[in-house]
């Protein structure tokens, strides 16, 4: 941790350096002396850093002192430095604005500057100058401040005696080399993870089949992989089946010859004598060749395939049948070796893992200790989480204790107080922990998530948005920072940091994820503390207060009533705080509490408020309305989530906050409008505001929000009172990527707006929604006509990017969609809604469409070919003799809504061609709604086999056609495992 902090803080006084050159400034006379000395100290310090914390996770105290006194001054640097920056910025948007600094030392020297301005009016432009001068003093004072304690920290380090530059001999813990012998009555549950793996490695590989069949076994260390590969490997018809089995313990150093030799031994070959990699190889092919084999490579760590490729290169020559098993921590790995099948390895059943900690804790105890001790036993077994390792290993520390007290100790005690069971599995981890790469902040990462309590469901997106917010996910000028937090996410997914994966329900992106309760032990170990939630529920401050101020990152849980703790002691060194409550009457939370708060907490960088909402079933209760409007002191503050909130304005003094990068109000339903001033923030990245029902118009100044990358919704405003609204063409200078909904179309007054805004040319936005104004009544036949021609010329004029994944179209006016929606080839949801004046549906068919909605377009009277996109041919036009389809339509349609199509009463194909058609081969979903009219669904899509769902709700025809039993059709959909017809 002390290790990632120092490299940023020295990352972060380069780029200084580089901008005070660049940008011709100077710090007070003699600070750049400090500056090159503190730069010089760090540099030392930085040298030992890997060797003082591998000795600090040895116990070692006076190292941990040392190591805590280095990580609190290296933040407060970090926070000086900040606070020069973000100054900096101010002084040059504000151009000379009132200084709000109260301090007595910089007031007095304020005001001499301000005399010598008065003397020297020509010099820096006087007001502003000083204002510079003033700030560069007060900055100046905290870097001396700063710089005496890092001096006396780095002359102490040379007490420890630490070594410089173990990075390329990173001492790992020992590993103990795994054996093929295994006891099968010691083995608890796995049966079906067993059977599982035992299917395929029996089952008949193709002779085609191209390359080894590999499996792998992925899961978290301790977790049981080796287990299960003994298991496997002594397994009596694996024997019979394969004429040569072979194990190798690769461990965590990928030793080549040694790894030849163990296969050329499990050949029953003698390898003495041979030492050349070349001679090995050979040997390894002749003695393969033509053999049935079945070859376990366990605790693989090394996936580089260039070190593996002459091992499989000669492995290949082996019969076709035979299968390599590989176990590993790390699901890449497993893919870059080649994995066919990826077995993933979860943690044993509460049962079983009771089971075979009973069997190690209870062995040869009398049944009056048993009686005794089991009620305790089970309760520590459930500590476990199903983690073999563990309940192995404190089942052995239990062995030896025979009392009610000495059970209780363990029970009680986090785990890595008691030592025995700390270091017994703290190896494992800290192997996995010291494999991830060290070039980078991934180990930050994985430490922060402490911060979360144990089985806390952590959202991806959030967990990423506040790794950036602590200047985690530095990137390079061609890089963003959510893709490194992606690939960061990724790496700990991968190496089975994480667990329990919920997908989005549309793809295969994870959006939350759980940490097993041993590795969040382990976390809030590396972390140093630095990482706390607490649950308030009535709990006293005086307990919350003894965590003393190590704690940077706090989270907070209120259950019910209980007053906001404002005495925890050192809220102004926060950089995180999360603030949950959940109290449906009796809110612990304000608008005055956070005014108080927000005046302590002088170092946050990521603020999460988040207050259970009462959807108006409590009126009474008090909510957070507002926000106070010294959120403006917060100046470090990076991430601000309010989402949900029932606030209805934001205070510009928000716009003072020029660190910024991501802003959520998402669902905060009530909010009117954003802050006039909000161009100020240039560097924020991401404004979530989607469903603020309430917000009808953008402030002008959005358009200079050049760094933006996520907007979620935007509003063309019509006439505002007191305010200026954003036009469409503000959006064209946003490199918007992503998601974004363009509302309030109706308000664009012309067609010109549209075309300056270029919408083609942002090939990020993946993700559109255009929507226009709903259709008014008694608007007049003219003022009908005119708008129909206006939004059709709008909707022209917006083109989407070719590459488009997500468009919907939302009260368009306009009675023919544009041409351009047939040439987005990379469409996959197109949702249609309340398009009233089009009578006739675009052709969709060549689209290669996931999934269609089409929503109340009134005037829609007839669906036939031309929605298939397949053009009119004569009968006695060229045919094709093939077989086989020659036209496909909707070739990757998997579900269709139909909702409101009031006035549809036919739809069919009409076979007018010779041509072989397929229509839509892979529907799985198909839902009716509210089609009055509509007699009858044509057989392409009864007859599919794919169709999984049919859902037919307020259609009277249909429903009586299709009715269960009773209906003409029903023999047509009772193929259909899925089928909900409403009744009339």
């Amino acid at each position: 941790m002390a290790h990632a902090i120092v490299s940023s803080l020295l990352d972060q006084l380069k780029s200084i350096a580089q901008d005070q050159v660049k940008e011709k400034w100077r710090l007070v006379t003699g600070v750049e002396h400090e500056v090159g000395k503190l730069t010089t100290n760090l540099q030392a310090i930085q040298a030992v850093l890997e060797d003082a914390e591998q000795r600090q996770m040895k116990q070692d105290k006076a190292v941990t002192f040392w190591l805590d006194q280095l990580r609190d001054a290296s933040y407060d640097m970090e926070d000086v430095l900040e606070e020069w920056i973000t100054e900096t910025r101010k002084l040059q948007l504000d151009e000379g604005g009132d200084d709000d600094d109260d301090d007595d030392n910089d007031s007095a020297f304020v005001t001499f500057l301000t005399k010598v301005c008065s003397f020297f009016p020509a010099a820096s432009n006087c007001f502003g100058g000083f204002k510079q001068l003033s700030l560069r003093h007060h900055i100046a004072v905290k870097i001396r401040e700063i710089s005496k304690r890092l001096d006396e920290i780095a002359t102490r380090k040379d007490r420890f005696n630490f070594v410089e530059n173990v990075s390329n001999n990173v001492r790992n813990p020992e590993r103990v080399r795994t054996i093929s012998l295994i006891d099968e009555g010691e083995v608890c549950g796995r049966v079906e993870e067993k059977n599982e793996l035992l299917s395929k490695l029996l089952c008949e590989s193709s002779e085609q089949q191209k390359g080894l069949h590999v499996i792998s076994l992925v899961g978290l260390g301790g977790i049981g992989k080796t287990t299960l590969a003994q298991l496997a490997y002594n397994n009596d018809e694996v024997k019979r089946n394969f004429g040569k089995v072979i194990w190798v313990c690769v461990s965590y150093t990928f030793e080549e010859i040694r790894v030849a030799k163990a296969i050329i031994e499990g050949l029953g070959v003698s390898a003495s004598g041979l030492s050349e990699f070349e001679s090995l190889m050979k040997q390894i092919q002749k003695y393969i060749t033509g053999k049935k084999f079945f070859l376990v490579l366990d605790d693989v760590w090394d996936g580089d395939y260039k070190k593996w490729d002459p091992f499989f290169s000669c492995l290949k020559n082996g019969h076709h049948e035979s299968k390599i098993l590989i176990t590993t921590r790390d699901r890449s790995v497993a893919l870059q070796l080649g994995s066919i099948d990826i077995i993933p390895v979860k943690e044993l059943g509460e049962g079983e893992c009771w089971l075979l900690f009973k069997q190690i804790a209870f062995l040869r105890r009398s049944f009056e200790d048993c009686e005794k001790l089991e009620p305790i036993g089970r309760k520590i077994a459930c500590k476990c989480k199903g983690l073999p390792l563990a309940a192995k290993v404190i089942g052995n520390l239990l062995r030896s204790k025979s009392t009610v007290k000495e059970w209780q100790r363990i029970l009680e005690s986090e785990m890595w107080k008691v030592e025995e069971i700390g270091q017994g599995i703290l190896a494992p981890l800290l192997l996995s922990y010291n494999d991830l790469p060290s070039n980078s902040m991934v180990k930050r990462c994985f430490s922060y998530c402490a911060v979360f309590p144990k089985d806390y469901n952590m959202k991806k997106r959030e967990l990423i948005s506040l790794w950036m917010a602590q200047g985690y996910l530095n990137a390079d000028e061609d890089e963003e920072m959510e893709m490194i937090g992606e690939e960061y996410f990724n790496i700990l997914a991968t190496r089975s940091f994480f667990q329990e994966f919920e997908k989005y329900y549309d793809n295969d992106d994870i959006m939350s994820c759980k940490m097993h309760d041993i590795v969040h032990d382990f976390a809030q170990f590396v972390s140093s503390k630095e990482c706390l939630w607490l649950e308030i529920n009535g709990t006293k401050e005086s307990v919350i207060n003894s965590f003393g101020d190590k704690v940077r990152h706090l989270g907070l849980n209120f259950q019910g009533g209980t007053s906001f703790p404002m005495s925890i002691h050192g809220l102004n060194r926060l950089h995180t705080l999360l603030i949950y409550d959940q109290s449906p009457v009796n809110s612990s939370l304000n608008s005055s509490i956070l005014r108080e708060l927000f005046s302590k907490l002088a170092c946050l960088k990521a603020l999460v408020i988040s207050q259970y909402n009462t959807l108006g079933l409590h009126p009474e209760t008090e909510r957070i309305r507002e926000i106070p409007e010294n959120v403006g002191k917060l100046i470090h503050l990076k991430y601000l989530n309010l989402s949900e909130l029932v606030i209805e304005r934001l205070p510009e003094t928000l716009c003072e906050l020029y660190n910024l990068q991501k802003l959520d109000i998402r669902l905060c339903r009530n909010l009117r409008e954003l802050p006039e001033g909000i161009g100020k923030l240039m560097n924020m990245r991401s404004l979530l505001n989607a469903e603020t029902r309430s917000l009808k118009y953008m402030p002008i100044g959005i358009s200079k929000l050049t760094s933006l990358r996520t907007l979620e919704k935007f509003v063309v405003g019509g006439d505002v009172d007191g305010g200026s609204t954003c036009r469409l063409e503000s959006l064209k200078n946003l490199q918007l990527r992503g998601k974004c909904s363009v509302q309030g179309l109706s308000n664009v007054s012309h067609v010109d707006e549209a075309e300056r805004l270029q919408l083609y040319n942002k090939k990020n936005l993946l993700r559109l929604h255009l929507e226009f104004g709903r259709v008014v009544d008694g608007e007049g036949e003219e003022g009908r006509r005119k708008n129909i021609e206006k939004d059709k010329q709008l909707l022209e004029a917006l083109q989407p990017p070719l590459n488009v994944e997500e468009l919907w179209i939302i009260f368009y006016g306009g009675n023919i969609f544009p041409k351009w929606l047939t040439l987005l080839t990379n469409l996959r949801e197109l949702k249609l809604f309340s398009c009233v004046n089009c009578e006739h549906l675009p052709p969709l068919g060549k689209l290669p469409l996931e999934k269609l909605e089409l929503y109340n377009l009134k005037s829609v009277k007839r669906v036939g070919n031309e929605f298939l996109g397949i053009e009119e041919s004569s009968e006695d036009g060229p045919s094709s003799s093939s077989s086989s389809p020659s036209v496909i339509a909707f070739p990757k349609l998997k579900s269709l809504i139909i909702e409101e199509l009031d006035e549809l009463e036919e739809w069919n194909y009409r076979i007018t061609r010779k041509e072989n058609i397929s229509i839509m081969p892979r529907l799985s979903s198909l839902q009716i709604s509210y089609c009055p009219r509509l007699k009858v669904l044509p057989d392409y899509l009864l007859q599919s086999t794919t169709l999984q769902e049919l859902r037919i709700e307020r259609c009277p025809l249909l429903e009586n056609r299709y009715r269960e039993a009773k209906g003409e059709d029903w023999h047509k959909i009772s193929h259909i495992p899925h089928i909900h017809i409403s009744p009339h």
